[in-house]
């Protein structure tokens, strides 16, 4: 008997890692900056700040959030005229010809490159694009896995057109359904598993896509320096280069057991095993949460007195919406927190930790009002947010025989801010 062809899909994991995501996103709202050396950092952006500035400088001109794109070159602030000890957070690729890059302090890159333009960041925007893109990743191939704002793991394996040259195929249709609904791009490695497949996202940076596979170790991995693989950091790094080992193909000629024992048993055998891209990790669509919350940033300040009734729903319903998501996901937690972020963007949290877990609204929203009476309600509040931690599996605690006994709650119709801040 004639034994079958093995027809089994070849794994096929991607990497998707969107292009100077931050810079990318300011682009969209100032598009006259586009090609230009632009750097983002140096504080957080503050809503009204370049409108007020535009309707004193260009009385003549009703500026709003729609013609920003209208703003002339000449009114962006350079970073040339940056004092203080803030850093970038991302840059263009325009600016990144300079030298300037992440992390990096802002008067440090004024040296670099003065005449590039700085914006503040803008982390509620960001977040916003971060979820529309990953929304249709989803969509197109559903097992992704969340690796921060600007970058995912996406299995392509079994997805319609995931092995189609590569995963070339599909990469191509996930770049173009991001840049038709969004119209950021972004950059797409594909390989046989994680590791090699966030090193090729690297390779044809912007908007490009690379595919290695096994037979590509050799000519496309090993020549790259070691610090290429995620994992490998700067110490590390600087003690493989006292052993004259600074490519991963050096490091792939060494001994599986001098490498144990100059790094340590689990980190030397990893390092083996990298080098020789291998890499069994699955992708992770779903991960034990370490916590949950919901918060929001308000349209305009609120303070804790004149806009007692308004903060009081808001923050009812951040409660309601936490113990929602907790019971939807099986979950109950007994630290409360609680999240404020002033007027002039300084952000305190208090929490507390009860003796049982809960996961109802009522008892969430008494627990977070005990944080609240322990931080300052004088200043105007820009955003309010209400987090659950300590978390266990609903089944696992009532499998302990543990009772959830709320705490005494006062009913909805209290004051959110009680009189001691009239």
């Amino acid at each position: 008997m004639t034994a079958l062809p093995d027809t089994a899909p070849h794994r096929r994991i991607a990497h998707l890692d969107m292009d100077a995501f931050y810079a990318s996103v300011e682009l969209l709202r100032y598009p006259q900056l586009k090609g230009l050396p632009v750097v983002i950092g140096g504080g957080r952006r503050r809503e009204d700040d370049m409108l007020s500035r535009l309707r004193e400088v260009h009385p003549e001109h009703e500026w709003s959030e729609h013609n920003l794109h209208e703003i002339p070159l000449a009114f962006f602030p350079r970073i040339a005229a940056y004092t203080g000890r803030g850093v970038i957070t991302t840059a263009t690729y325009a600016a990144r010809q300079f030298g300037v890059g992440s992390a990096m302090g802002v008067m440090k890159a004024a040296k670099l490159c003065p005449d590039a333009i700085l914006l503040p960041v803008d982390f509620d925007q960001y977040r916003h694009y971060s979820q529309r893109f990953k929304a249709i990743i989803t969509e197109i191939a559903p097992l992704m896995e969340n690796r921060g704002v600007d970058e995912v793991y996406i299995d392509f394996t079994d997805v319609p057109g995931g092995q189609r040259e590569g995963g070339r195929v599909l990469a191509r249709l996930i770049q173009k359904a991001i840049f038709d609904d969004t119209g950021l791009t972004c950059s797409v490695g594909v390989a046989p598993n994680k590791l090699l497949a966030k090193m090729a996202s690297e390779f044809n940076k912007p908007n490009g896509i690379s595919i290695v596979t096994e037979n590509d170790l050799q000519s496309l991995v090993w020549p790259l320096p070691c610090r290429k693989v995620n994992g490998i950091g700067p110490k590390a790094e600087a003690k493989l280069a006292t052993h004259d080992i600074h490519t991963i193909g050096e490091l792939a000629q060494r001994d599986r057991v001098w490498l144990m024992q100059q790094f340590g048993k689990s980190y030397g055998a990893w390092l083996h095993d990298a080098a020789h891209g291998k890499d069994d990790r699955s992708v992770e669509t779903e991960s034990e949460p370490v916590s949950i919350s919901r918060e929001t940033t308000f349209e305009q300040d609120l303070h804790a007195v004149r806009n007692r009734e308004a903060l009081s729903a808001i923050f009812t319903r951040l409660c309601e919406q936490v113990a929602a998501d907790l019971q939807r996901k099986g979950y109950v937690g007994k630290t409360i927190g609680i999240k404020l972020r002033y007027d002039n963007f300084q952000s305190v949290t208090r929490d507390q930790t009860l003796d049982h877990p809960i996961n109802q609204s009522a008892a969430i929203r008494h627990a977070a009002g005990q944080c609240l009476k322990r931080v300052d309600l004088k200043r105007r509040l820009r955003l309010l947010g209400v987090r659950v931690g300590s978390l266990m599996k609903l089944e696992d605690w009532q499998a302990q025989n543990l009772r959830a006994e709320e705490a005494p709650t006062p009913p909805f119709t209290e004051s959110l801010f009680g009189d001691d801040y009239t």
